[in-house]
């Protein structure tokens, strides 16, 4: 017999998910926000967290809690909004569910059943941020980072991050492929695949890394190609947007969202970190590549694009936000999704036009006090002089 408390719960959260997003206040005329989260915990099925059978469950407990929802590859797929969510268990264990919705701002509701990767690495642990590429080779691929304890460590934190790669046509059936191999980089995160060939060959945005935490000698984002996707080899990676000396990248940086192709080169929504008092600080910054020439940065306005604000710096992992999806419409409009404290995850509106306008019209970083009060100023000298 069904436990009487799931249908109090069950009325209860369907309210919840029923609920319309509306847009916030906040103004900077890039971006809107949106007052409520488009996945949290209170998303997740009650099916996956409580065994209804009243007999086996007399006081309706939790059996497998869910802590956050968070870092999630988008998609939009036949006129639908399709994430592919991070969900971190109380257990500490992520893994991936499919949220569908009518609307890329609210009423995702997730799939009956979390995705069952294909269990081919014996050796992984955990596995994280999905990355999702439409390619045209027809299939739509998945990149995520695949954990796994680092053997050679005695250190129980010690961690080896390879990227790991999936293939799939509906979101339903997925391929393992091998994790990526980077000759140059003994460890990989925040990989992304770009959704066309470049030179024939498959093109990935990576993230060298000398170990689990930190970059080590990882200059920046890097870029390289492959001829195999079912055996993917990367041979030598180029720094496209590189980590600098206090900016917003000086800790580490890496890809975001599938970099996204228009007119004017490849838009590039990508996070930047830096140490603080507090800890790391995340945020979300923009870049842009040339269409023939994707390694080649043409654009890379100053400071961040998306940093927490408000309630967003309280989570699991505060003072962050941290994107790995979005999503661009055929009308020209843009769905930003990104987590906040590594705990729920959040939407932002624009359009292509707007973030090629900031990405091409907001001034570089002057990388010294001294010059951005000078860029600044010639900001305010010029509108004072159109208020006489």
């Amino acid at each position: 017999m069904i436990h009487p408390k799931y249908f109090e719960l069950a009325k209860a959260q369907e309210e919840f998910l029923a609920k319309k997003n509306s847009k916030t206040s906040f103004y900077n005329g890039i971006y809107d926000r949106y007052e409520n989260p488009v996945l949290t915990r209170d998303h997740i099925p009650l099916t996956w967290r409580y065994d209804l059978n009243e007999e086996t469950n007399p006081y309706f407990m939790e059996r497998l809690g869910v802590n956050a929802v968070f870092n999630s590859g988008a998609i939009e797929l036949n006129g639908k909004y399709y994430l592919v969510a991070r969900i971190e268990g109380n257990d500490r264990k992520s893994f991936f569910a499919v949220a569908e919705s009518d609307s890329p701002v609210d009423g995702f509701r997730f799939w009956d059943y979390p995705i069952l990767l294909p269990d081919t690495c014996p050796d992984e642990t955990n596995v994280y941020d999905m990355r999702l590429t439409k390619h045209e080779d027809g299939w739509i691929y998945g990149v995520f980072c695949s954990e796994s304890k680092d053997k050679s460590n005695p250190d129980l934190s010690a961690a080896v991050a390879a990227a790991g790669i999936v293939r799939t046509k509906d979101l339903k059936t997925w391929e393992r492929l091998p994790n990526l191999v980077t000759l140059q980089s003994p460890q990989q995160r925040n990989v992304d695949l770009l959704p066309s060939f470049v030179d024939g060959k498959y093109a990935f945005f990576t993230r060298p890394m000398d170990d689990f935490i930190d970059t080590g000698s990882g200059g920046g984002i890097g870029f390289g190609l492959c001829e195999d996707i079912t055996h993917a080899v990367v041979d030598e990676e180029i720094i496209t947007s590189a980590r600098r000396y206090h900016t917003i990248t000086e800790a580490k940086n890496g890809e975001g969202a599938t970099p996204i192709k228009t007119d004017k080169g490849w838009l590039h929504i990508a996070h930047g970190v830096r140490n603080t008092a507090a800890g790391l600080r995340y945020v979300v910054y923009v870049f842009v590549t040339d269409l023939n020439e994707p390694w080649k940065v043409i654009a890379e306005p100053g400071g961040f694009l998306i940093a927490p604000r408000d309630w967003e710096r309280v989570g699991d992992v505060s003072n962050v936000v941290f994107t790995n999806g979005a999503i661009a419409t055929e009308d020209g409009n843009l769905y930003i999704y990104y987590a906040a404290s590594d705990t729920r995850l959040h939407v932002a509106s624009t359009t292509i036009d707007k973030m090629l306008d900031y990405a091409f019209n907001t001034p570089a970083d002057a990388l010294r006090s001294v010059d951005c009060v000078k860029q600044r100023s010639e900001m305010i000298a010029r509108n004072l002089e159109l208020l006489k």
